[in-house]
């Protein structure tokens, strides 16, 4: 097992930089998940690290040996890919075995690690099968245990569990955090899937477009993103936006005027004093009418009591029950795209009805709609 560092990695090709100055630090042991809309550049990272990709620039360590001229065979790093990647010709015991015989294992001892790898993966019983033979979650199953019974310093597995059904991915998932948590052993796992990197990683790199966007515990990342991208990439269902125009005391959010909340006045209504944040200062000072996206995530978002009317208006579009709770999505009068709120089953909320929202202000975030920045 070993440490994981990179260092102002870059990949450039012909001319198009795919991943540009890339730093951060797995420590050895822990559990990293790179996560990002398809295309931002997490399998590039997770490709160099393995060797498949050379960096244009930068450092990269493996422990504490510097790699960027180590061969792929050479790195002691097992990866696990999208597709399984198994011999269709060999039973499960030869594919499990294929990689300690390719780096001259002692016959004697792969036997044993094969048996042991297969029970801890409940494998055993399939060990004669071929591929052809088995589910996706076996063949899966399989792929992991090849690179669990070579011993390496460090995990690398790119979407790994996109090929499965929502069930069997479920499954799977609760089944790999298990085993890392018995074996130790230094991962990083690329996905696009933000429930996966919530539910497995100790820290989650996001990245768009070549760049990491923040780093940080999957709490963190939930409850103080960096910017407007992580805030609406990581929730589900995601992060609601709404264009607002502070001005006289008030936010204007499309055909609504309503009460600027305490927490907001105090900032946007003084943002020409020194104690408010200098960006603030900046976009809001002597510019009365700026506009703000607000962002409110939809289990913040409650339904007012009949006859109340005090809150956001907005008028239900679609109603989609999910058992335990119910996603209503709905508009707001002057705004350009949907909401979306969770209501209890008990709510008979229809098509086309009108609902006046109540939220904590204290739930509330501020970007920039110009860069995207948090600004509260």
């Amino acid at each position: 097992m070993a440490r994981i560092a990179l260092n102002q990695i870059t990949r450039i090709f012909n001319a198009t930089t795919a991943i540009a100055d890339i730093t951060f630090e797995v420590p050895d042991g822990q559990f990293w998940v790179m996560v990002g809309p398809s295309g931002c550049g997490k399998s590039t990272i997770l490709r160099t690290i393995a060797g498949l990709e050379m960096a244009t620039l930068g450092d990269l360590y493996i422990g504490d040996r510097r790699v960027n001229d180590v061969p792929a065979r050479q790195r002691d790093v097992a990866m696990v890919f999208q597709n399984y990647a198994l011999y269709p010709h060999m039973t499960v015991a030869e594919n499990l075995a294929f990689g300690l015989r390719m780096r001259g294992a002692d016959p004697d001892t792969i036997r044993p690690r094969i048996e042991a790898v297969a029970k801890s993966l409940d494998l055993t019983h399939l060990l004669d099968r071929k591929p052809g033979q088995l589910s996706g979650g076996q063949q899966q199953r399989v792929a992991l245990g090849r690179a669990i019974a070579r011993k390496p310093q460090a995990f690398l597995m790119d979407e790994p569990l996109s090929n499965l059904d929502a069930q069997l991915r479920d499954d799977t998932r609760a089944e790999l955090k298990q085993l890392h948590q018995r074996l130790g052993i230094t991962t990083i796992y690329v996905t696009h899937d933000q429930t996966e990197a919530m539910t497995l990683a100790d820290q989650i790199v996001v990245l768009n477009q070549g760049r990491i966007q923040q780093i940080g515990t999957p709490q963190e990342i939930y409850q103080q993103p960096a910017n407007q991208m992580v805030a609406t990439f990581m929730g589900n269902p995601p992060m609601n936006l709404l264009n607002a125009v502070y001005l006289e005391n008030k936010l204007h959010i499309g055909e609504q005027a309503l009460p600027c909340p305490a927490r907001l006045q105090s900032v946007l209504g003084d943002s020409r004093r020194e104690s408010a944040p200098h960006r603030l200062r900046e976009r809001f000072a002597n510019r009365p009418g700026q506009s703000i996206n607000l962002g409110i995530r939809p289990e913040q978002l409650q339904i007012s009591p009949a006859g109340e009317d005090s809150g956001l208006v907005a008028q239900v579009t679609l109603v989609e029950p999910l058992g335990r709770e119910t996603l209503v999505r709905a508009m707001v009068p002057g705004e350009e795209r949907p909401i979306s709120l969770l209501a209890a089953p008990e709510q008979a909320v229809q098509v086309g009805d009108r609902l006046s929202l109540q939220f904590d202000e204290q739930a509330l975030f501020g970007f920039d709609p110009e860069t995207g920045d948090r600004l509260l």
